[in-house]
């Protein structure tokens, strides 16, 4: 069955899961604000649930209209051939949202679609009564200035949970964010790459598994392994090909923090992500950071200083990384943080920055390369 499949990104990341999409061998590829839309197959959505280190989810679009009423809404709904994905037991769950558009009520659009969907299923089935005792099919409908997108969600948890991570710090970054900082830097396996102020690990955590080619699904499920029309011999066949598609690349990242704590919860975090033997932990003060290696990588997330009594840490902070990083003459520096003022106290302008988002905060890339 051919589909119209998208994959969701965080804002300022669409550009980025396009490339890993390119890189999977996908083109035709349409890029727009939080999604990269293109066709594909039952294998393509098991292929990028499994795959893709920057996406939020894989979802199936069904539909596509412009309602500016309630009538307009429920007609459009009930044109899509929902038993064509959806089998009589399965649990049909409507999520909502609705932005600058005249239905607004959110809860009321969810009531309709869902009315709508039993109503297409009763004419595929010719039953008035379905059990929803099945597969969970979480059905989205997205309204943008009256413009309608119905969606099937494919993953089910969204596709930073990778399943290595049972704990984290205060303020975790996203696994899926954790990959893009790593994959925008250009880092490749044979340069030295550290995080002074890892925290739980995970860039250094997805960092190393992109040097040794984990697919960052392959130890999670996913909603659409439990449906009907995608076999199950083709999730474990690309579970099989991803496992034997793991390199034993040697080298080592180095991970430290002054948290003690924090990086029992990192080790932990490296070994059941499968990359222990690549993450050197160590407990460190940043002042304290040194290489032998006259080349490398730092890419880090410190705190930003968003919380009272805070910020006079954080810009002490932000002063002795720069005073550490410029003895590293010939390495290049990323760093992601909210602070707007963060050049001002790292005493040095970026190369280039980039607008992301660590969830709702808006945040900026500062990329520092060497000037040799």
């Amino acid at each position: 069955m051919d589909f119209t499949i998208i994959a969701t990104a965080t804002f300022g990341l669409e550009k980025v899961v396009a490339d890993e999409l390119k890189q999977l061998g996908y083109d035709d590829l349409i890029i727009e604000n939080g999604k990269v839309t293109f066709e594909g197959d039952e294998m393509d959505i098991v292929t990028c649930n499994m795959w893709l280190r920057t996406a939020d989810r894989v979802l199936i679009k069904m539909a596509e209209f412009k309602a500016e009423s309630f009538e307009e809404l429920f007609q459009g709904t009930l044109a899509v051939n929902w038993g064509d994905i959806i089998p009589i037991t399965g649990f049909m769950h409507v999520t909502g949202k609705s932005v600058k558009s005249k239905l607004f009520s959110v809860p009321d659009c969810q009531s309709i679609v869902k009315k709508a969907v039993v109503e297409s299923m009763k004419r595929k089935y010719r039953r008035d009564l379905f059990p929803e005792t099945g597969a969970e099919y979480k059905i989205e409908v997205a309204i943008l200035k009256d413009v309608v997108t119905l969606t099937i969600d494919t993953s089910g948890p969204g596709l930073h949970k990778r399943g290595y991570r049972e704990f984290a710090g205060e303020a975790p970054l996203k696994e899926t964010l954790a990959a893009a900082l790593v994959l925008l830097s250009k880092w490749e396996p044979s340069k030295q790459l550290a995080d002074p102020l890892c925290g739980s690990g995970t860039i250094a955590i997805e960092a190393a598994m992109i040097g040794r080619n984990i697919a960052p699904g392959l130890n999670r499920s996913f909603a659409a392994e439990q449906w009907d029309i995608i076999p199950e011999d083709m999730w474990s066949d690309i579970r099989s090909f991803a496992r034997n598609s793991i390199n034993n690349k040697e080298f080592r990242i180095l991970a430290s923090d002054i948290n003690g704590g924090i990086l029992r919860i990192a080790r932990n975090n490296a070994e059941k992500a499968g990359v222990s033997d690549n993450v050197a932990f160590q407990k460190l003060d940043i002042r304290d950071f040194a290489s032998r290696k006259k080349c490398g990588y730092i890419i880090t997330n410190p705190p930003y200083g968003e919380r009272l009594g805070e910020i006079n840490e954080v810009e002490e902070l932000y002063t002795e990384m720069g005073k550490v990083f410029r003895t590293l003459e010939e390495w290049s520096c990323f760093v992601l943080t909210s602070n707007e003022g963060f050049e001002n106290f790292f005493g040095q302008k970026s190369n280039k920055n980039r607008k992301l988002y660590n969830g709702r905060l808006k945040c900026y890339f500062y990329q520092y390369f060497p000037s040799k």
